[in-house]
């Protein structure tokens, strides 16, 4: 299976935020999770004065672009690049030129290698945020968001429900 990299796609100023979710839901629809990893809108916490006042905020770090950790493939660069908002990838031409690990590394963005110790069909018991001490078992793994997606009882029939690795523990 080919090397999934990190590209940069243009888009209309204050779009970012809009482009990343249309991305996610499209990820979602034609469920390409497994090709399109992970889509980051870089954010960098600044502290303002206004009116003598200081005050931290969150700005963009580079205003009209987002990254995307992706395969690439005539199917990902085709939704990628018709998706609203998006003009562009960067790169010569049409051919995105994926980034590097040194221009990846100020950014924070490079991912750690990261081991669990669950897997698909394991039972799990949640320990924190909404779905506290619920239990299931694992129907996937999405190591790009770091999470499991396990079935609940919702309204008395099985609800798929994503959770965050740190608000689960494996039941031995």
């Amino acid at each position: 299976m080919a090397e999934a990299n990190w590209y940069v796609v243009h888009t209309y100023s204050g779009y970012e935020n809009k482009v990343k979710a249309n991305i996610e839901k499209i990820i979602e629809n034609r469920h390409l999770e497994d090709q399109i990893l992970e889509v980051r809108v870089p954010m960098q916490d600044v502290v303002e004065l206004k009116n003598g006042a200081r005050k931290q905020v969150s700005k963009k770090l580079f205003p009209g672009y987002v990254l995307i950790n992706m395969i690439m493939n005539d199917d990902t660069w085709y939704v990628v690049r018709n998706t609203r908002g998006v003009t562009g990838f960067v790169g010569p031409g049409s051919k995105p030129v994926p980034l590097t690990e040194t221009e990846m590394k100020p950014l924070g963005v490079q991912g750690e290698s990261l081991v669990i110790d669950f897997a698909e069909g394991d039972n799990i018991i949640v320990i924190d945020g909404v779905w506290r001490d619920t239990t299931g078992v694992i129907q996937s793994i999405n190591t790009g968001k770091q999470s499991v997606t396990i079935n609940v009882e919702l309204f008395g029939r099985e609800t798929p429900v994503e959770i965050s690795f740190n608000e689960i523990k494996k039941i031995t």
